[in-house]
C-alpha cells in the first residue's frame, strides 16, 4: 500500500462490507485515511466474470471528467499478493439508501433524490467514451444481442437444474432483439444502493459497482432503472404502487420524460422486452451465485437464499416476454 498508494501511512485495519455476492469488498482504515479494497473471489470462477481490472479502468477514466466515482488509487493484478487481483479506491463517506421508497425522507426530498438519479444516469450516457480513452471498452454491434448471448452462456456454464421458463427465454430473446440507435458507457447495475449520496442533500457523491459496465445501448441502463416501477417495494429498490404527489416519488412516465429531455430523445420504446431481458440477466447472475454456493465459493452467508430465486426469476422474465409478444 505504501509503495503504490500516494500518501498512505499505516498501520491498517480492515473489515469486509456486508451484502453483495460479487466481488468481495473491504473497508481499510489507516493513519492516512479510509480506503476501499475490492478483489476477485478466491477459487475457480467463470473466465469473464469478476473483472476488477475492467472496473478499475472505467473509474480511472471517469474520475477526471467530474462524473461521481470514487478516486482510484491503484490496481494489482498479481494474485500472489492477497490471493486474487484487487484494486484500491477512496472510501467515499455519505449515505447509502437501500429502500427505494425512501421512508426517512419527505416527499420533496424523494422527488429531488430521484431527479438526481435520473440526471446522473443521463450524464453518464452523455460522456464521450472515445475522448476518455474507452473506445475499446466494449465490442461493436448490437449490445443486447451480445448480452443475451453472454448471459445464455453464463447460465449454461453454471446451470444446475432444468427450468422450462429459462429455456423459453433462451429461444425468445435472441430472435426479438431491439434495434440499437445509440452507444454509450453502460453501468450495467444502476440502482439506488449502488450510489452514495451526500449526507444532507440530494447529490450523488459516487456511483459504485462497475463490474458489469461496458459500451452499449443506454436504454439498457434506463430500462434496468425503470424496473423499480414494476417491482414490489419490499425494503429494496422497488416502488410499484408508491409513486405520485403524495409520496413524492415520480411516476415512471415522469422519470421517462425527464430522462428523454436530458438525453435528447423523443421517447423510449415499449419496455416489456427490456424488463424480460433484465430478469433473464439477473437469473444468470443468481445462477452463478448458486453454482458458487454449491461449490463452496460464494462470498457471503445469504448465498443459499439468493440461489433459491432462480426459478422465480425465470418465470417473472417469461411473463414480461409474453407482454412483449412471446407465444
Amino acid at each position: 500500500m505504501r509503495e503504490h498508494v500516494a500518501g498512505f501511512e499505516g498501520p491498517l485495519t480492515y473489515e469486509k462490507f456486508a451484502g453483495g455476492q460479487s466481488n468481495p469488498t473491504y473497508r481499510i482504515d489507516a493513519a492516512s485515511g479510509a480506503y476501499v479494497l475490492r478483489r476477485k473471489p478466491f477459487g475457480p470462477i467463470l473466465p469473464s466474470a469478476h473483472a476488477v481490472d475492467r472496473e478499475y479502468r472505467l473509474i480511472d477514466a471517469l474520475h477526471p471528467t467530474g462524473f461521481p466515482v470514487a478516486r482510484p488509487y491503484g490496481l494489482c493484478e498479481d494474485d500472489t499478493i492477497i490471493g486474487a487481483p484487487f484494486y484500491i479506491m477512496e472510501m467515499v463517506e455519505g449515505r447509502t439508501l437501500w429502500d427505494g421508497t425512501l421512508p426517512d425522507l419527505t416527499p420533496p426530498e424523494r422527488t429531488a433524490h430521484y431527479h438526481a438519479m435520473v440526471d446522473t444516469l443521463a450524464d453518464l450516457h452523455a460522456i464521450d467514451y472515445e475522448a476518455v480513452g474507452l473506445g475499446s471498452y466494449g465490442k461493436p454491434g448490437n449490445y443486447f444481442e451480445r448480452q443475451v448471448g453472454r448471459w445464455t452462456k453464463q447460465y449454461r456454464a453454471s446451470q444446475t437444474d432444468d427450468i422450462e421458463a429459462a429455456e423459453k427465454l433462451i429461444e425468445f430473446l435472441p430472435r426479438t432483439v431491439p434495434k440499437q440507435d445509440r452507444t454509450s458507457i453502460v453501468h450495467g447495475d444502476y440502482r439506488i444502493d449502488n450510489m452514495i449520496f451526500a449526507a444532507q442533500e440530494p447529490r450523488i457523491l459516487a456511483v459504485l459497482d462497475w463490474e458489469l459496465s461496458t459500451l452499449g445501448d443506454p436504454l439498457a441502463d434506463f430500462a434496468y432503472f425503470a424496473m423499480n416501477w414494476v417491482t414490489e417495494p419490499e425494503g429494496r429498490s422497488g416502488v410499484m404502487g408508491r409513486t405520485g404527489p403524495e409520496t413524492g416519488i415520480p411516476t415512471l412516465e415522469a422519470v421517462t420524460e425527464r430522462y428523454c429531455e436530458k438525453t435528447g430523445r423523443d421517447g423510449v420504446p415499449d419496455l416489456n422486452w427490456y424488463f424480460s431481458y433484465n430478469l433473464f440477466r439477473l437469473m444468470g447472475i443468481v445462477q452463478g451465485i448458486k453454482k458458487r454456493w454449491l461449490d463452496g465459493n460464494a462470498s457471503n452467508a445469504k448465498a443459499e437464499a439468493t440461489a433459491a430465486r432462480v426459478p422465480g426469476l425465470a418465470e417473472a422474465a417469461w411473463e414480461f416476454a409474453k407482454k412483449a409478444g412471446a407465444g
